[in-house]
């Protein structure tokens, strides 16, 4: 569907007029329309319309200035808004549709009809925020404001806060033989409207791009995304810089991963790009070419919230895409042609029973099989392409010798440390547990539940609160988590991974944990700040941490 026209109003508008002004009810729905297809100017000619049906289109958001002030029927059902804040504009609003939008809550559309004085909406007819969007929020307090001795508001650069030395972070529990980590940046890149006073926009995940140069396999650049609120933001770890900014508007990120193709130039040269797919709320996957600053593809893979996104390590265009309706699914980008322009493929699709949070393709074998975190427990699809079965259910869910009951089955932290053993968090309160692939799969036979064979358990906060992801560096065999307090908890394990068994039942204590600066010395507002994600590059040469409170960390190793 196209713009609208004045003679299409006129042939769906009652009653039957040569005039727009004299309709009363219009029926616009099932066009496809999309939100740039709603003429303001065009519309707001309709100055007698009491009634108005865009259900059934594709309208991420309605028009502020559509004029019509008399319009007192309202239907807006199965489109794809997330923005209801153009409501006030209709002060004789009586009856409003809105079930089967997505991305709406009970909360944005009462709070916008209260500030405009406008009618209730019924609970029911409204659609609940995707758990990610909310879960990690309810149960954890906004931070709050701080003021200097002085009482004068701080103000911290949209784009960076450089750390001087004053303000390194307190280890605990390293010794000589550990490495020293330092506090380098703190950025406020993904602040709305860039105001350093944004303490709430929500940081959810972070990736480093890989190093692609012939010989560097596994090696990372100094180069890493960020992606939280309507944001991706590309930054380079040395210098604090914000490299490339990219913004869709309406958007909430929640995850973020590269991969690099190889593209043939119009002049016939091969040439290597790197590709940052980033999705979120709306289900959508967007393909950013870093280099040249914008999207160049955009998939629209679920109907619902995309919690995490994951490229395969052995095929450079194969992207797992996790739902919050309980699906993942496997997409070829496909190579992109000399206009950058994508034709994706779905190749399979993998039913879960729960909310799918983590992905991971085991690393031994990860054209075979991928595990999965999710809210209700560690599952396990074969993802063999050679097979017949393109849609498929769990092979194999894990179970952990604690926290078995239903409250206490989440997987919210899921990596491989080498190519065998397995870090998870989020099944048994205050650990973190180290498990054996091939020792536990070894003895599945045709089980489709298998009890995991636990190498060791690392000590861990006791808290209560979920979605604070775990991430290792293979390579450097350590551990990585942040928690509640804003501590960075760092784990080297390279004695449990050559440890013969059995080791400890003891919790075993973390190597070092990094403290959060003061609020004055980071120059902050917040009294406490909470670390929900930790992501280091493989040479563990630089540490990034997502907050709570809008702040990107950047530690570098001396």
């Amino acid at each position: 569907m196209g713009p609208l026209s004045a003679r299409l109003l006129m042939q769906r508008g009652r009653p039957k007029s040569d005039r727009l002004g004299k309709i009363r009810s219009l029926d616009l729905s099932g066009l496809k329309l999309l939100s740039e297809h709603l003429d303001p100017k065009l519309l707001s000619r309709l100055k007698q319309l009491q009634e108005l049906d865009l259900s059934n289109n594709q309208l991420e958001t309605l028009p502020a200035n559509l004029g019509l002030s008399h319009l007192r029927v309202l239907r807006c059902a199965n489109n794809q808004l997330g923005d209801v804040t153009a409501l006030c504009q209709f002060p004789q609003l009586e009856e409003l549709s809105l079930e089967g939008n997505p991305f709406l809550t009970v909360r944005m559309i009462s709070e916008e009809l209260v500030a405009s004085g406008g009618i209730q909406v019924r609970e029911a007819d409204i659609p609940e925020r995707p758990p990610k969007a909310t879960a990690a929020r309810e149960p954890r307090a906004k931070p709050a404001a701080l003021k200097r001795p002085d009482d004068t508001p701080l103000s911290l650069s949209p784009n960076k806060r450089v750390c001087t030395s004053s303000s390194s972070a307190h280890v605990e529990g390293s010794d000589g033989s550990q490495p020293t980590l330092e506090p380098l940046h703190f950025l406020q890149c993904h602040s709305k409207n860039n105001s350093p006073r944004d303490l709430e926009t929500q940081l959810w995940a972070c990736a480093f791009e890989p190093a692609w140069e012939e010989g560097q396999a596994g090696a990372t650049s100094q180069t890493v995304a960020t992606c939280g609120g309507e944001a991706v933001c590309v930054i380079d770890c040395q210098t604090g810089i914000v490299l490339h900014k990219y913004k869709a508007p309406g958007e909430e990120f929640f995850s973020v991963a590269w991969t690099a193709l190889t593209v043939v130039t119009q002049a016939g040269h091969k040439k290597r790009w790197s590709v940052l797919a980033a999705a979120g709320l709306r289900g959508l996957v967007r393909l950013l070419h870093v280099q040249a600053g914008f999207c160049c593809g955009v998939i629209r893979a679920h109907k619902k919230a995309i919690a995490t996104l994951c490229f395969s390590p052995t095929h450079e265009t194969h992207l797992f895409t996790a739902s919050y309706d309980k699906r993942i699914i496997l997409w070829d980008l496909g190579v992109p042609n000399h206009d950058y322009e994508f034709q994706a493929s779905q190749l399979l699709t993998l039913d879960t029973t729960s909310i799918p949070l983590r992905l991971c393709p085991v690393a031994s074998c990860p054209d075979t099989y991928l595990l999965a975190g999710c809210e209700g427990g560690c599952c396990c699809w074969d993802v063999r392409l050679d097979q017949p079965q393109k849609r498929r259910v769990c092979e194999v869910e894990f179970v952990f010798s604690e926290g078995a009951e239903a409250a206490g089955r989440r997987v919210d932290g899921l990596a491989f440390v080498n190519e065998d053993v397995v870090a998870s968090k989020g099944n048994s309160l205050g650990t973190i547990c180290l498990w054996s692939w091939s020792q536990t799969w070894v003895g599945r036979g045709k089980q489709s539940t298998l009890a995991v064979v636990v190498l060791a358990r690392l000590q861990w906060s006791p808290t209560k609160l979920a979605y604070f992801s775990l991430s290792t560096c293979p390579g450097e065999g350590i551990v990585l988590c942040g928690d509640e307090e804003g501590n960075v908890w760092v784990y080297d394990v390279r004695h449990i991974l050559t440890q013969p068994s059995p080791l400890p039942a003891a919790p075993q204590a973390p190597t070092q944990i990094l403290k959060w600066p003061q609020p004055w010395a980071l120059g902050q507002m917040v009294t406490k700040t909470m670390v929900n994600t930790v992501v280091a590059n493989p040479t563990f040469t630089y540490l990034t941490a997502l907050t709570d409170s809008n702040i990107v960390a950047i530690w570098k190793r001396q």
